[in-house]
């Protein structure tokens, strides 16, 4: 236009000479460049690239589907609930079976083919996609799906199922499986066989992410191993008489995704890079993968549990945009127990309005030519390849695992993300900040089981071939779950004495000098299930005090204020870390300071335990 060519068109060195002039000294990586868990960098700003190719699915272009889980113990109300879900707007099913590794105590209990007819009455199998999801029991679940197609009558040809065979996510979960692997190799290789002599298209087996995603795994670490496992799947399938070609074909991901909204993407879009280059690498012209996204698990709290809502809000963005073929949004109650109609309504709805409404199927691969997904997208496909390698030259990933190298990476990576979240650094809205100490926690089924229930709760799978494996197991759970230990901790005082642990602030000074201070302290305690109570005078009782001033305040008063606490047999913190006068402050009482940074889920156990004593 011809207006724009009156104002000059800035460069990248025009704006850095501006952002050195805000920094005013401080570092540029410093300030505002961030690193993920694999340490690729995130810059603040990326020039365009122009003529990137689209990173895209085999249904690129069209909606994706809207998966619900099965996942009700009891068949007949997992029935309702399933056709309840259909009717609603769900096109897919993912069938959660108990002892899987995403059922975590329900699940969909299934001995025999009768078992599943019972759960999917009323279902129509030939009008919906149907997604196994992995299970110990996986193979037997198959064979009783395809049984069941059979009873019905359909044709196996034009169903769209996915029967989710994945032994090693057993592995990863359990520790152990009855077979070694060439055994499990080879009963893989003879049921897919047989499933595809029956007419069945596949996919047959699944390559779950999700285990090594609840294990803390990075992004770089979730996809090497994922490559790893499909690629012993291949060779699994061409060793049992299956082409490449069709061997490729068997095979779908689950791909799990939280609140990261630009990693998500840039995950999505890189494995599909990534299996491209191994098909290439196979001698094979590169096909689009079936990836069914799922928010994760990883990511959801208990405390305030609505936020959840928003963080699946934004997981399911990253996975529509990413190109997922089908995303289950997790209701927003999982985390507490077996999600109630209104949940699922929910957890539906997020994906229904971001299609029907928002449209955002259709603009395939939205981040090609952006310059930070690109970037993203690249860094991550090199870091995931090379992680790639490294489980191939200790002899796959059995021979990994086995060895305990795999876990090993994957519990240093979770150790540094457990840090982030014990620092706040990766805060938990309702949970690590801002704790609401009133909520009411939403409803969820309340599911007994019977004893004839029971008894078929028991999952047979067929006896031993072989010796087995057997591994040290990737342990799945919740960034959120230290806080909510404290909370619970603070409820069951509460539940005992009628009053939650108490804390002192015991303010120095004028109010406006530390009001922002105040108020950070008040959420830090919070957060832990203490009752707050704000002072400027000594309180009555024994009790943990903490000292809130400004560092002009601190200087002249602190000591002495500390001083007069102790006498009076309080625990004495103080909110800040005046590092001039801390040893002073030592000195005269002071046993812990509080301060942004600081390992908040130690320094609130600390003051359980302190409270407690006295």
């Amino acid at each position: 236009m011809p207006i724009a060519n009156l104002f000059p068109v800035p460069s990248e060195q025009d704006w850095l000479n501006k952002v050195e002039a805000v920094l005013k000294g401080a570092t540029f990586e410093k300030k505002l460049v961030n690193h993920t868990h694999d340490g690729l960098r995130i810059a603040p700003l990326y020039a365009r690239k122009s003529e990137a190719p689209l990173v895209a699915g085999a249904n690129a272009g069209k909606p994706w589907l809207v998966s619900a889980r099965m996942e009700h113990p009891v068949a007949e109300e997992a029935a309702a609930l399933a056709c309840e879900d259909l009717e609603g707007g769900a096109d897919a099913l993912a069938l959660v079976f108990a002892s899987g590794p995403s059922a975590r105590g329900y699940g969909i209990r299934c001995n025999t083919m009768a078992d599943l007819d019972a759960a999917l009455s009323g279902v129509h199998l030939d009008m919906v996609d149907i997604r196994l999801d992995p299970a110990p029991a996986g193979r037997m679940h198959a064979l009783s799906m395809a049984a069941l197609v059979e009873k019905r009558k359909l044709n196996p040809a034009q169903m769209r199922l996915d029967f989710g065979m994945d032994p090693l996510s057993s592995l990863l979960l359990h520790g152990t499986v009855p077979w070694d692997w060439p055994s499990m190799a080879d009963q893989l290789g003879e049921t897919v066989r047989a499933l595809r002599q029956r007419g069945f298209k596949g996919p047959f087996l699944t390559v779950d992410l999700r285990p090594c995603h609840e294990a803390g795994a990075s992004e770089g670490q979730e996809l090497a191993a994922g490559l790893a496992q499909a690629v012993l799947y291949l060779r699994a399938l061409e060793a049992n008489g299956l082409t490449l070609d069709a061997a490729r074909r068997a095979i779908s991901f689950i791909v799990p995704l939280d609140a990261d909204q630009f990693m998500g993407m840039a995950k999505l879009r890189a494995l599909r890079n990534l299996w491209a280059k191994v098909e290439t690498a196979c001698g094979l012209t590169a096909e689009s993968l079936r990836i069914n996204a799922e928010t994760s698990w990883r990511m959801m709290t208990r405390r305030d549990p609505y936020v959840n809502i928003l963080r699946a809000s934004v997981a399911t963005f990253a996975a529509a945009v990413g190109g997922a073929d089908s995303i289950t949004v997790l209701p927003f109650t999982q985390s507490l127990g077996l999600p109630d109609d209104g949940a699922r309504r929910l957890a539906r709805n997020t994906s229904l309005v971001m299609m029907e409404e928002s449209n955002l199927w259709r603009v395939v691969d939205p981040a090609a030519g952006a310059g930070g997904y690109e970037a993203l997208t690249q860094a991550l496909c090199e870091k995931s390849w090379a992680l790639f390698k490294e489980i191939e030259a200790e002899g796959g990933i059995v021979a990994s695992l086995l060895a305990g190298k795999l876990q090993a990476r994957i519990a240093k990576t979770r150790s540094a993300r457990m840090r982030a979240a014990a620092s706040r650094k990766q805060p938990l809205t309702g949970t690590s900040e801002f704790a609401n100490l009133s909520e009411v926690a939403p409803r969820v089924l309340d599911v007994v089981l019977s004893t004839h229930e029971a008894s078929k709760a028991r999952i047979e799978i067929a006896a031993p071939i072989a010796e087995g494996l057997r591994i040290e197991p990737l342990l799945s759970s919740r960034l959120s779950e230290p806080f909510e230990a404290l909370r619970d901790r603070a409820d069951a005082v509460l539940e005992k004495t009628g009053q939650r642990p108490q804390v002192t602030l015991l303010t120095i000074g004028e109010l406006t000098d530390h009001a922002a201070r105040l108020a950070l302290v008040r959420n830090f305690f919070e957060i832990g299930g203490f009752d707050v109570v704000v002072s400027q005078k000594l309180p009555n009782t024994t009790t943990l005090v903490c000292l809130i001033g400004s560092d002009a305040a601190y200087a002249e008063e602190g000591s002495d204020h500390a001083a007069q606490c102790c006498a009076a047999g309080n625990t004495v913190w103080l909110a800040g870390r005046p590092a001039e006068l801390e040893s002073a402050l030592q000195q005269a009482g002071v046993s812990r300071f509080v301060y942004a940074g600081c390992d908040v889920v130690e320094a609130l156990t600390a003051a359980h335990i302190q409270i407690a004593e006295r």
